[in-house]
């Protein structure tokens, strides 16, 4: 996908064109399905979204979107993937019992069940509220999949502040997630 054809795409839905959002949709269908299978797969095995539920339920709450001027192809790739994490976490609270979720350490963030990213989503929350910048970063690359430049693009900082924020962050996090008892 042409990343000029995209962004112009994009700036032009913005504006107001329908047929702007019909032209798009096709181009970034693929991408998303991509970004769905990578987030499934860290979830629960017999997790009962499908990767197409999971786009299409995106794509609903993205083209419902009014008046959003997208930067560029990261930016709306960004709003996408965090779309789709609150999509899980939503389904995730849906299903969880009374009982709080289990620490989890940063490390295992790779593979986290149905009650972890309920443990994650408060982490970061909690990293958000005291560090916006850093929890920001974390979504864009955790639940985004952006790389380092890309992410210093949306959010307007140099790639060396992205690298510290996200050393930061994990640190923060580890030490969250890991609970009181490792202090």
């Amino acid at each position: 996908m042409a990343t000029r054809t995209l962004t112009r795409l994009l700036a032009d839905w913005s504006q107001g064109d329908g047929e702007a959002l019909d032209r798009l949709a096709p181009l970034v269908y693929g991408k998303l399905r991509q970004l769905a299978s990578c987030y499934l797969r860290r979830e629960r095995p017999g997790h009962v979204l499908e990767t197409g539920a999971l786009v299409n339920e995106a794509f609903l709450r993205l083209f419902s979107q009014h008046r959003v001027s997208w930067k560029n192809r990261s930016h709306f790739f960004a709003i996408a993937a965090l779309m789709m994490r609150r999509v899980l976490i939503e389904h995730a609270r849906r299903r969880q019992h009374a009982d709080r979720a289990p620490c989890l350490p940063l490390e295992a963030a790779a593979e986290v069940g149905a009650s972890d990213v309920l443990a994650l989503d408060e982490a970061l929350r909690q990293l958000s509220a005291r560090h916006p910048q850093a929890g920001k970063i974390v979504e864009l690359r955790f639940f985004g999949g952006l790389n380092e430049g890309e992410i210093a693009g949306v959010v307007g900082i140099s790639v060396p502040t992205v690298k510290r924020r996200w050393r930061f962050a994990r640190a923060w996090l580890h030490r969250y997630l890991a609970g009181p008892e490792s202090t």
